[in-house]
Protein backbone atom coordinates (compact mmCIF):
# COMPACT_ATOMS: atom_id res chain seq x y z
CA UNK A 1 0.00 0.00 0.00
CA UNK A 2 1.77 3.21 -0.88
CA UNK A 3 1.33 6.38 1.76
CA UNK A 4 -2.02 8.54 1.36
CA UNK A 5 -3.64 6.40 -1.62
CA UNK A 6 -6.66 6.98 -0.11
CA UNK A 7 -6.44 10.43 0.34
CA UNK A 8 -4.78 10.61 -3.27
CA UNK A 9 -8.25 8.92 -4.67
CA UNK A 10 -10.28 11.40 -3.13
CA UNK A 11 -8.63 14.06 -4.37
CA UNK A 12 -8.73 12.83 -7.99
CA UNK A 13 -12.13 11.84 -7.74
CA UNK A 14 -13.43 14.67 -6.46
CA UNK A 15 -15.24 15.87 -9.76
CA UNK A 16 -17.01 13.13 -9.73
CA UNK A 17 -18.88 13.01 -6.47
CA UNK A 18 -22.35 14.82 -6.64
CA UNK A 19 -22.62 17.92 -4.10
CA UNK A 20 -23.36 16.48 -0.98
CA UNK A 21 -20.53 13.48 -1.05
CA UNK A 22 -18.21 16.68 -2.16
CA UNK A 23 -18.69 18.28 1.17
CA UNK A 24 -17.74 15.18 3.08
CA UNK A 25 -14.98 14.80 0.76
CA UNK A 26 -13.72 18.26 1.61
CA UNK A 27 -14.18 17.91 5.46
CA UNK A 28 -11.97 14.71 5.05
CA UNK A 29 -9.04 16.73 2.93
CA UNK A 30 -8.73 19.67 4.88
CA UNK A 31 -7.99 17.52 8.58
CA UNK A 32 -7.36 13.84 7.66
CA UNK A 33 -5.80 13.25 10.94
CA UNK A 34 -9.17 14.48 12.70
CA UNK A 35 -11.37 12.37 10.45
CA UNK A 36 -9.83 9.04 12.12
CA UNK A 37 -11.82 10.37 15.55
CA UNK A 38 -14.79 11.19 14.56
CA UNK A 39 -18.01 9.99 14.53
CA UNK A 40 -20.36 10.03 11.62
CA UNK A 41 -22.92 12.07 13.22
CA UNK A 42 -19.86 14.66 13.84
CA UNK A 43 -18.90 14.36 10.31
CA UNK A 44 -22.38 14.39 8.57
CA UNK A 45 -22.91 17.52 10.60
CA UNK A 46 -19.75 19.56 9.60
CA UNK A 47 -20.32 18.51 5.98
CA UNK A 48 -24.08 19.88 6.08
CA UNK A 49 -24.74 16.19 5.44
CA UNK A 50 -27.03 13.00 6.28
CA UNK A 51 -25.72 10.20 7.57
CA UNK A 52 -26.44 7.67 4.86
CA UNK A 53 -24.53 10.57 2.61
CA UNK A 54 -21.81 10.18 4.53
CA UNK A 55 -22.27 6.21 4.46
CA UNK A 56 -22.65 6.28 0.84
CA UNK A 57 -19.33 8.35 0.13
CA UNK A 58 -17.59 5.70 2.20
CA UNK A 59 -18.73 2.32 -0.10
CA UNK A 60 -17.96 5.02 -3.20
CA UNK A 61 -14.02 4.07 -1.73
CA UNK A 62 -14.38 0.38 -1.25
CA UNK A 63 -15.31 0.72 2.37
CA UNK A 64 -17.79 -1.61 4.03
CA UNK A 65 -18.98 1.58 5.82
CA UNK A 66 -18.12 4.22 7.85
CA UNK A 67 -15.99 2.75 10.29
CA UNK A 68 -13.96 0.43 7.64
CA UNK A 69 -13.51 3.74 6.21
CA UNK A 70 -11.82 5.17 8.97
CA UNK A 71 -9.51 2.01 9.66
CA UNK A 72 -8.54 2.48 5.79
CA UNK A 73 -7.89 6.35 6.46
CA UNK A 74 -5.66 5.77 9.69
CA UNK A 75 -3.35 3.14 7.28
CA UNK A 76 -3.58 5.82 4.44
CA UNK A 77 -1.76 8.45 7.04
CA UNK A 78 1.00 5.04 8.14
CA UNK A 79 4.85 5.78 7.02
CA UNK A 80 5.78 8.79 8.85
CA UNK A 81 9.09 9.12 11.51
CA UNK A 82 10.51 5.74 11.97
CA UNK A 83 10.93 5.04 15.50
CA UNK A 84 8.42 7.51 16.21
CA UNK A 85 5.10 6.98 15.10
CA UNK A 86 3.61 5.79 11.42
CA UNK A 87 1.11 8.99 12.11
CA UNK A 88 4.11 11.29 12.91
CA UNK A 89 5.68 13.79 10.07
CA UNK A 90 9.26 15.61 10.46
CA UNK A 91 8.44 18.85 10.63
CA UNK A 92 5.00 18.53 12.93
CA UNK A 93 4.31 21.06 15.31
CA UNK A 94 3.03 19.82 19.03
CA UNK A 95 -0.36 20.65 17.83
CA UNK A 96 -0.33 17.84 14.75
CA UNK A 97 2.18 15.32 16.39
CA UNK A 98 -0.21 15.38 19.71
CA UNK A 99 -3.53 15.10 17.31
CA UNK A 100 -2.07 12.90 15.14
CA UNK A 101 -1.09 10.61 18.17
CA UNK A 102 -4.11 10.61 19.64
CA UNK A 103 -6.22 9.71 16.41
CA UNK A 104 -4.05 6.78 15.50
CA UNK A 105 -4.26 5.41 18.91
CA UNK A 106 -8.68 6.01 19.07
CA UNK A 107 -8.48 4.55 15.48
CA UNK A 108 -6.49 1.21 16.29
CA UNK A 109 -8.91 0.97 19.80
CA UNK A 110 -11.88 0.88 17.80
CA UNK A 111 -10.58 -1.33 14.60
CA UNK A 112 -9.75 -4.06 18.18
CA UNK A 113 -13.21 -3.63 19.63
CA UNK A 114 -14.63 -5.00 16.30
CA UNK A 115 -11.87 -7.71 15.90
CA UNK A 116 -11.56 -9.24 19.46
CA UNK A 117 -14.19 -12.31 19.17
CA UNK A 118 -16.16 -12.64 22.14
CA UNK A 119 -16.43 -16.45 22.47
CA UNK A 120 -12.36 -15.82 22.76
CA UNK A 121 -12.90 -13.82 25.47
CA UNK A 122 -15.04 -16.34 27.34
CA UNK A 123 -12.68 -19.29 26.68
CA UNK A 124 -9.61 -17.09 27.88
CA UNK A 125 -11.80 -16.07 31.07
CA UNK A 126 -13.10 -19.84 31.28
CA UNK A 127 -9.47 -20.50 32.00
CA UNK A 128 -8.34 -17.65 34.19
CA UNK A 129 -10.96 -18.31 36.38
CA UNK A 130 -9.88 -21.58 37.36
CA UNK A 131 -6.60 -20.99 37.68
CA UNK A 132 -4.57 -22.14 40.28
CA UNK A 133 -2.09 -19.74 40.14
CA UNK A 134 -1.24 -17.07 37.39
CA UNK A 135 1.93 -15.86 35.45
CA UNK A 136 2.12 -12.95 32.90
CA UNK A 137 4.79 -12.88 30.94
CA UNK A 138 5.94 -10.04 28.30
CA UNK A 139 9.19 -8.19 26.77
CA UNK A 140 10.25 -4.79 26.70
CA UNK A 141 6.42 -3.13 26.17
CA UNK A 142 4.64 -5.95 26.53
CA UNK A 143 6.52 -6.21 29.73
CA UNK A 144 5.23 -3.09 31.23
CA UNK A 145 1.88 -4.33 30.25
CA UNK A 146 2.18 -7.70 31.69
CA UNK A 147 3.36 -6.04 35.23
CA UNK A 148 0.06 -3.64 35.00
CA UNK A 149 -1.92 -7.19 34.31
CA UNK A 150 -0.42 -7.83 37.63
CA UNK A 151 -1.60 -5.01 39.52
CA UNK A 152 -4.74 -5.91 38.39
CA UNK A 153 -5.21 -9.42 38.92
CA UNK A 154 -3.51 -9.83 42.55
CA UNK A 155 -7.02 -8.27 43.29
CA UNK A 156 -8.63 -12.15 43.11
CA UNK A 157 -7.23 -14.12 45.72
CA UNK A 158 -4.96 -15.96 43.87
CA UNK A 159 -1.05 -16.35 43.58
CA UNK A 160 -0.20 -13.89 40.58
CA UNK A 161 3.25 -13.02 39.39
CA UNK A 162 4.50 -10.79 36.40
CA UNK A 163 8.04 -11.77 34.78
CA UNK A 164 10.15 -9.32 32.52
CA UNK A 165 12.99 -11.35 32.28
CA UNK A 166 13.81 -14.19 29.94
CA UNK A 167 16.03 -16.60 32.25
CA UNK A 168 13.42 -16.16 35.08
CA UNK A 169 10.27 -16.69 32.52
CA UNK A 170 12.03 -19.90 31.46
CA UNK A 171 12.66 -21.35 35.09
CA UNK A 172 8.71 -20.42 36.10
CA UNK A 173 7.79 -21.95 32.52
CA UNK A 174 10.09 -25.47 34.07
CA UNK A 175 8.23 -24.99 37.45
CA UNK A 176 4.50 -24.90 36.29
CA UNK A 177 2.39 -27.54 37.04
CA UNK A 178 -1.15 -28.26 35.57
CA UNK A 179 -3.72 -26.51 37.03
CA UNK A 180 -0.98 -23.24 36.50
CA UNK A 181 -1.85 -20.34 33.90
CA UNK A 182 0.35 -18.54 32.30
CA UNK A 183 -0.50 -14.92 30.16
CA UNK A 184 2.45 -14.45 27.28
CA UNK A 185 2.21 -11.06 26.00
CA UNK A 186 4.09 -10.29 22.57
CA UNK A 187 2.86 -7.96 19.56
CA UNK A 188 4.50 -10.01 16.85
CA UNK A 189 4.24 -13.29 18.27
CA UNK A 190 7.95 -13.41 16.70
CA UNK A 191 9.99 -13.21 20.01
CA UNK A 192 12.29 -16.71 19.81
CA UNK A 193 12.55 -16.30 23.98
CA UNK A 194 8.68 -16.02 24.03
CA UNK A 195 7.84 -18.65 21.78
CA UNK A 196 9.72 -21.54 23.43
CA UNK A 197 8.88 -20.35 26.64
CA UNK A 198 5.58 -20.98 25.86
CA UNK A 199 5.94 -24.21 24.61
CA UNK A 200 8.09 -24.93 28.11
CA UNK A 201 4.93 -23.85 30.16
CA UNK A 202 2.89 -26.37 28.07
CA UNK A 203 4.85 -29.15 28.18
CA UNK A 204 4.84 -29.05 32.22
CA UNK A 205 1.17 -29.13 32.51
CA UNK A 206 0.28 -25.07 32.52
CA UNK A 207 -2.31 -23.62 30.24
CA UNK A 208 -0.85 -20.98 28.08
CA UNK A 209 -3.31 -18.08 26.70
CA UNK A 210 -1.23 -15.61 24.13
CA UNK A 211 -2.08 -11.99 23.64
CA UNK A 212 -0.63 -11.90 20.01
CA UNK A 213 -0.36 -11.64 16.49
CA UNK A 214 -2.72 -14.16 14.43
CA UNK A 215 -1.59 -17.54 12.97
CA UNK A 216 2.21 -16.49 14.69
CA UNK A 217 4.95 -18.92 16.28
CA UNK A 218 3.57 -17.87 19.22
CA UNK A 219 -0.05 -18.48 18.67
CA UNK A 220 0.55 -21.80 17.57
CA UNK A 221 2.26 -22.56 21.08
CA UNK A 222 -0.69 -21.40 22.67
CA UNK A 223 -3.70 -23.09 24.37
CA UNK A 224 -6.12 -19.83 23.56
CA UNK A 225 -5.26 -16.41 22.06
CA UNK A 226 -6.40 -13.08 21.65
CA UNK A 227 -5.51 -12.24 18.33
CA UNK A 228 -5.74 -8.65 16.87
CA UNK A 229 -4.25 -6.90 14.16
CA UNK A 230 -3.62 -3.06 13.45
CA UNK A 231 -1.65 -1.37 11.07
CA UNK A 232 1.28 -0.17 13.54
CA UNK A 233 4.39 -2.23 12.52
CA UNK A 234 6.50 -2.78 15.93
CA UNK A 235 9.10 -3.64 13.77
CA UNK A 236 10.02 -0.37 12.59
CA UNK A 237 8.32 2.28 15.09
CA UNK A 238 7.58 2.69 18.32
CA UNK A 239 4.97 0.77 20.18
CA UNK A 240 2.39 2.81 20.80
CA UNK A 241 -1.24 1.91 20.08
CA UNK A 242 -0.19 -1.99 20.32
CA UNK A 243 0.57 -1.04 23.72
CA UNK A 244 -2.46 0.80 24.03
CA UNK A 245 -4.93 -2.35 22.76
CA UNK A 246 -2.85 -4.68 24.70
CA UNK A 247 -3.36 -2.83 28.35
CA UNK A 248 -7.49 -2.38 27.20
CA UNK A 249 -7.09 -6.33 26.56
CA UNK A 250 -6.05 -7.29 30.07
CA UNK A 251 -8.85 -4.76 31.40
CA UNK A 252 -11.34 -6.95 29.86
CA UNK A 253 -10.24 -9.90 31.31
CA UNK A 254 -10.24 -8.52 34.41
CA UNK A 255 -13.43 -7.25 34.40
CA UNK A 256 -14.35 -10.70 33.22
CA UNK A 257 -13.72 -12.37 35.71
CA UNK A 258 -14.82 -10.14 38.39
CA UNK A 259 -17.99 -10.44 36.60
CA UNK A 260 -17.76 -14.09 36.92
CA UNK A 261 -16.45 -13.87 40.81
CA UNK A 262 -20.27 -12.29 41.25
CA UNK A 263 -21.51 -9.73 43.61
CA UNK A 264 -20.03 -12.23 46.84
CA UNK A 265 -16.79 -11.04 45.63
CA UNK A 266 -17.01 -6.92 45.76
CA UNK A 267 -16.58 -6.70 49.24
CA UNK A 268 -13.41 -7.86 48.91
CA UNK A 269 -12.46 -5.76 46.28
CA UNK A 270 -14.14 -3.07 48.28
CA UNK A 271 -11.33 -3.90 51.01
CA UNK A 272 -8.35 -3.35 49.00
CA UNK A 273 -9.79 -0.08 47.83
CA UNK A 274 -10.67 1.21 51.34
CA UNK A 275 -7.05 0.22 52.83
CA UNK A 276 -5.82 3.06 50.45
CA UNK A 277 -7.79 5.92 52.34
CA UNK A 278 -5.58 6.61 55.45
CA UNK A 279 -2.79 7.00 52.86
CA UNK A 280 -4.13 9.56 51.39
CA UNK A 281 -4.89 13.75 51.67
CA UNK A 282 -8.42 14.77 52.05
CA UNK A 283 -9.11 16.65 48.86
CA UNK A 284 -12.22 17.56 46.93
CA UNK A 285 -10.75 16.58 43.89
CA UNK A 286 -10.07 13.39 41.99
CA UNK A 287 -8.64 10.37 43.66
CA UNK A 288 -5.49 8.77 42.09
CA UNK A 289 -6.41 5.23 40.91
CA UNK A 290 -4.03 2.54 42.25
Amino acid sequence: MVRHDLLDRIRRQLDELNRSERKVADVILADPTSATSMSIATLAQLASVSEPTVNRFCRSFDAKGYPDFKIKLAQSLAGGTPYVSQAVEPGDSATEYTSKIFGATIAALDQARREVAPERIERVVDYLIQARQLHFFGLGASGAVAQDAQHKFFRFNLPVTAYVDVLMQRMVAAACHTGDVVVVLSWTGRTRDLVDIARLARENGAVVLGITAPQSPLAAECTETLEVTTPEDTDYYMPMTSRMIQLALIDVLATGVTLRRGEDFLPHLKKIKDSLQATRYPAGGRDDQP
